[in-house]
């Protein structure tokens, strides 16, 4: 039967990384079905979702994940991952948010804390530090791909949006 498991792992950034972690799913005979990945400054971190019929997988995975550490650099961590079945889940419609404003510290919590306090759930976030041209501004950029409940009424979504960017000074749009 086969086994989901996750595996998240980071390090500085590097030609070979993806190699060197995708040849520990060939070698250990896991099918990579899905991975996200990124570079942040100078340190890359990459998820993996990966299945495998290997029913003593963990304690080869465990060693695997000591000999990137050791000979590569890279720091790796994996766990099994149940698949929940969405029986019965509340019908949920897809919505993009953009924020942007002058970069200060908790624009991503208070819009995330908003979102959950409507039983919103974030699917994809992205955001970037970046500077003005020609101030040197901080800026700070945000990007959510949300799911929102049929049940919620994205005017009310809307009006607790904008009291998060009147009191922060940040422009934010619901689409």
């Amino acid at each position: 039967m086969e086994q989901r498991y996750i595996m998240t792992a980071f390090g500085q950034d590097r030609v070979g990384i993806v190699a060197d972690l995708t040849e520990v799913m060939f070698e250990l005979g896991c099918n990579l079905e899905d991975s996200n990945m990124t570079r942040l400054a100078n340190e890359f971190a990459v998820i993996f979702l990966f299945t495998t019929a290997d029913e003593k997988i963990e304690d080869k995975l465990s060693l695997a994940c000591r000999r990137l550490e050791k000979d590569k650099g890279l720091s790796a961590f994996f766990r099994r991952s149940e698949a929940k079945a969405q029986k019965g889940a509340a019908p949920a419609s897809t919505h993009s948010i953009q924020a942007e404003g002058p970069d200060q510290i908790g624009i991503v919590y208070k819009i995330s804390r908003l979102l959950a306090s409507k039983e919103v759930n974030i699917v994809n976030l992205q955001a970037q530090r970046s500077f003005s041209p020609g101030s040197g501004t901080a800026l700070y950029s945000v990007q959510l791909e949300v799911e929102c409940p049929d049940s919620l009424s994205l005017d009310q979504l809307k009006q607790g949006l904008r009291r998060i960017a009147d009191d922060i000074h940040v422009d934010i749009q619901l689409t």
